[in-house]
């Protein structure tokens, strides 16, 4: 009997499985919002597995192919550029990128870098603020924590509005890295937040 653990289902199935591990929370956090939550992919190894590797797969070598996700990585006609150098670090948002940039970024053989709430790091870091439906906030990286040069991941859960991975961006590119792209487990289309992204590549495993 094969063992359920012994490995991700990258295929159709695998996604099928990712999709059916988003639930939708009505009226959370507060009264008209429909939440995202992963807390039961989170819970599924084989799905949760499936995802790590679908969302790593455009970032490995160029002709590496996973089929069933909502894009395709095929050899040369969408080669990523520099997909041949190795990702230096993941950076993952706080809080539940980190959920998935941790295995992420030791799936590519990657650092972690945590991109967190404002007060919540040690030592020097650098801030950017960004705008919410409903006012503002701020998020920091450690100032020594990305050298310049490196090739560095953005890792989110959700694509929204934007506001949040653009900041990130912001931030990685003011200490000097190379952001080689964004990838989430979920994008919100309708929200359009790729619009605040300009010219960075968006890797979505699933839109709605």
């Amino acid at each position: 009997m094969a063992n359920r653990h012994s490995g991700p289902r990258t295929g159709p199935e695998g996604i099928d499985r990712i999709r059916a591990g988003i639930r939708d929370v009505p009226d959370h956090p507060r009264p008209g919002v429909m939440f995202k939550d992963i807390t039961p992919l989170l819970s599924d190894p084989v799905a949760f597995g499936a995802a790590i590797e679908l969302m790593a797969a455009p970032f490995r070598a160029a002709d590496r192919k996973i089929e069933g996700a909502d894009r395709k990585v095929e050899g040369d006609a969408q080669r990523i550029e520099g997909a041949d150098r190795k990702v230096d670090l993941v950076a993952a948002v706080e809080a539940r990128g980190f959920l998935l940039g941790a295995p992420l970024a030791l799936s590519l053989g990657a650092g972690l870098v945590p991109v967190r709430k404002k007060g919540k790091l040690p030592g020097e870091t650098v801030t950017a603020r960004y705008d919410l439906e409903y006012g503002n906030a701020e998020i920091e990286i450690r100032r020594d924590a990305v050298r310049p040069g490196q090739r560095v991941l953005l890792v989110d859960d959700v694509l929204a509005t934007g506001g949040t991975a653009a900041a990130a961006c912001r931030l990685l590119e003011e200490l000097g890295a190379t952001v080689v792209g964004v990838a989430v487990l979920l994008e919100l289309s309708f929200l359009n937040g790729r619009k605040l992204l300009g010219g960075h590549r968006i890797e979505a495993l699933t839109t709605v």
